[in-house]
């Protein structure tokens, strides 16, 4: 064999050496630990103040990424989020491994300052879970009224007592929890059966009387479950996930429900909460 053709070899099995695969596969599925995630949540500050802003970064993690806050989850690896309850507050990083293992971290901030968060987080939720029962010192909790007219059951009237008429199990002894935690909203039957969903509200969706005076401060719409009793009765009993909200504060909630096609005092259903 000439000397030129042994070279050719060499060469080839070098180059072959150098560009085996498997060391490129040993970097893919590697896992590294939670102790080894270099992750950051720092607060932002504003006046000397830790904010509710919070800077996520896990770039360079080399891994997919999953930050969830309480009232948010985002995929980003480097991005600002904002948090809705001041004090200490957990932020958990998931992240998913070349090899399919998870790992998670879960990072502490203290949020002391609030900036444009709506305070009806706090009213709804508290500290982070609130309960809502029926507002059992009212005679009448459920039943319909005048659209832009009444702000409580005006026409037919239902009293707690006769709640568990219209909705099995969601009478007295039965209640409503809104959790900031994946904003979240459990209805929790008198028998102890739940039924889970998620909520949203939107505060700038003002509806005005006839007067031009404000009837309904707000809306809350709900997902994949409905408030107590949240149904439309002439609409063959379907469910209600949409709500004007005509009052809420830390004390009571009035709900109000048109039908669709309802004008000034059409027909609206009303539901009457208060704080447990």
């Amino acid at each position: 064999m000439n000397k030129t053709l042994i070279y050719s070899m060499l060469a080839v099995s070098l180059l072959m050496v150098s560009c085996d695969p498997s060391e490129e596969r040993d970097v893919l599925s590697g896992a590294i630990t939670a102790d080894q995630l270099n992750i950051t949540a720092t607060p932002q500050v504003v006046d000397g103040k830790n904010s509710n802003y919070i800077d996520l970064n896990s770039d360079g993690v080399g891994s997919l990424s999953s930050w969830f806050y309480g009232n948010g989850t985002t995929t980003s690896t480097k991005t600002t989020v904002q948090m809705v309850l001041a004090g200490k507050r957990e932020i958990v990083f998931t992240g998913l491994n070349h090899d399919g293992t998870y790992i998670k971290k879960t990072i502490t901030v203290q949020v002391d300052t609030l900036i444009n968060v709506a305070p009806e987080w706090g009213i709804l939720c508290g500290e982070g879970d609130k309960n809502w029962v029926w507002d059992n010192t009212l005679s009448a909790v459920w039943g319909n009224g005048g659209y832009k007219g009444n702000t409580s059951p005006g026409w037919w009237t239902v009293a707690l007592a006769d709640i568990d008429g219209q909705a099995t199990g969601e009478g007295a002894g039965a209640k409503m929890t809104f959790s900031v935690n994946g904003s979240s909203l459990t209805k929790i039957k008198s028998d102890g059966s739940t039924v889970k969903g998620s909520f949203a509200f939107d505060m700038s969706a003002i509806t005005e009387d006839d007067n031009k005076d404000v009837w309904a401060k707000g809306k809350l719409t709900t997902k994949n479950v409905t408030v107590l009793c949240g149904k439309s009765p002439n609409e063959g009993n379907g469910p209600v996930y949409s709500y004007d909200i005509l009052k809420l504060d830390d004390q009571k909630m009035v709900l109000s429900y048109p039908e669709p096609g309802a004008g000034s005092w059409g027909t609206a259903w009303f539901w009457m909460f208060r704080a447990e």
